[in-house]
């Protein structure tokens, strides 16, 4: 069952934010699923899904992500135009111009959590999931799940949403043009993306329990985590980024 976002049906909101093709349902288990429903039955480059409400939203890992009705905009991009040389840096490309693009809704700066996650204060405002379907060595599409808190969660103490009067329509219309641009960059991070990084770096400094114990340090150009431990500098592609202080 489809529904209205923000008073708006599905040919608006495609027409409001320059996609080809936008599907609202009211309720879904996943809109990454969906999306890849669609992508297996034809659906064009661009295409969007979004839900009112999400029964089984995921994260890194198979996460859950707390997806009720009216606190957020829980969406997912098909894209069939990813640059397969920018794949391993794609979720962190994503963030940082996220995080830019969110920063007039919220208020006070977002930041960047490795390897997926945008925060407010350190409290989570959204996350990235980005999954590949390949054909022999092409990627035949990518699915590009966000999930953004419009309102912080109950069951969620780690959790903050974006100003008061948020609109999820101009949440939409101001993230997919950031997405599409940012699946077409080839090749790893260049200076002025590490340089936006360092500038957005939730973990700047600060001390960690996982990926490794030690003091964050940045990330290199092909997105790996940096940390600084008493046995030296180590890097880490993999993993979640935990700070000692909330470890436990």
């Amino acid at each position: 069952m489809s529904f209205r976002l923000d008073g708006m049906d599905e040919a608006a909101v495609a027409s409001f934010c320059v996609v080809p093709r936008v599907v609202l349902l009211d309720e879904v288990s996943s809109t990454m699923d969906e999306a890849h429903c669609l992508a297996e039955s034809g659906a064009p480059n661009g295409t969007v899904v979004i839900a009112n409400r999400q029964l089984a939203g995921r994260g890194r890992f198979g996460r859950r992500w707390t997806s009720e009705p009216g606190l957020g905009l829980w969406m997912t991009v098909l894209r069939r135009d990813v640059e397969v040389t920018g794949l391993d840096v794609l979720s962190l490309r994503i963030g940082l111009r996220l995080a830019a693009v969110l920063d007039p809704f919220s208020d006070e700066r977002v930041t960047v959590k490795w390897p997926n996650d945008l925060l407010v204060r350190r409290q989570k405002l959204a996350g990235i999931l980005v999954e590949a379907r390949w054909r022999e060595a092409a990627i035949e599409w990518a699915a590009i799940g966000i999930g953004v808190n419009l309102i912080a969660p109950a069951d969620q103490p780690g959790a903050i949403g974006l100003r008061t009067g948020t609109r999820r329509i101009d949440l939409v219309r101001a993230i997919i043009g950031q997405v599409a641009e940012a699946c077409m960059v080839p090749g790893e991070f260049a200076d002025n993306e590490l340089m936006a990084f360092s500038s957005r770096d939730a973990a700047a400094g600060e001390l960690l329990s996982e990926p490794g114990r030690g003091r964050a340090a940045g990330v290199t150009s092909n997105g790996a985590l940096i940390v600084e431990t008493p046995a030296g500098r180590e890097l880490f592609r993999r993993g979640s980024l935990v700070f000692a202080s909330e470890a436990g």
